[in-house]
């Protein structure tokens, strides 16, 4: 019994010494053999946010503890199904779907601040079955907003970008906004 403890002691002070000779970070670069064309894609739609009505595309999720004189105060967490359309009517042409989050992160009630993820998805026309990924801070105290681009699906695959974006409709008493989007992406 004491011979195979010395055994395994031995086999473990032989592993625990090893292991730094092969424990150590290891990072390859590898480049491609083959480098594809960077492409570049303007597009232009417009976003729907509505809270209000009887089939909202954005809902509060959560809301913080705090007594707030807005609904849109501090902390609060919306989910998104915006529509998206050719024009700025609620009626125009229907090509796709933001899905996503927004977070109301700014204490100053003057000033509606979010932070946002959404997927940017396309349901129609030329850019059916693609979409981009969109993370960023949006401020109502610019006119026009600068939004990141960092990523995207099927033929936006590995996208970068940005969008501006600016308010074309808002209604300060239910919350209902429409925003209209330039975006570059740039893509593979």
């Amino acid at each position: 019994m004491k011979k195979e403890h010395n055994i395994f002691a031995l086999a473990m002070i032989f592993c625990l010494a090893i292991a730094p000779v092969y424990g150590q970070y290891y990072s390859k670069t590898v480049m491609r053999a083959t480098l594809r064309a960077e492409k570049m894609t303007r597009l232009h739609f417009f976003l729907h946010d509505t809270v209000s009505g009887e089939n909202p595309s954005a809902v509060v999720i959560a809301r913080p503890n705090i007594t707030q004189p807005s609904s849109f105060g501090f902390g609060t967490l919306f989910a998104i199904n915006d529509p998206l359309t050719v024009g700025p009517a609620p009626t125009s042409t229907l090509i796709g779907n933001a899905q996503g989050l927004y977070v109301s992160s700014s204490r100053d009630p003057a000033v509606f601040t979010t932070v946002m993820y959404a997927d940017f998805a396309f349901t129609s026309g030329r850019f059916n079955g693609r979409s981009f990924s969109l993370i960023s801070r949006s401020s109502s105290s610019d006119a026009i907003r600068e939004l990141a681009i960092v990523g995207g699906r099927g033929a936006f695959r590995m996208a970068q970008g940005f969008a501006l974006t600016q308010i074309n409709f808002a209604n300060m008493t239910t919350g209902d906004v429409i925003l209209e989007y330039n975006v570059t992406l740039y893509h593979y």
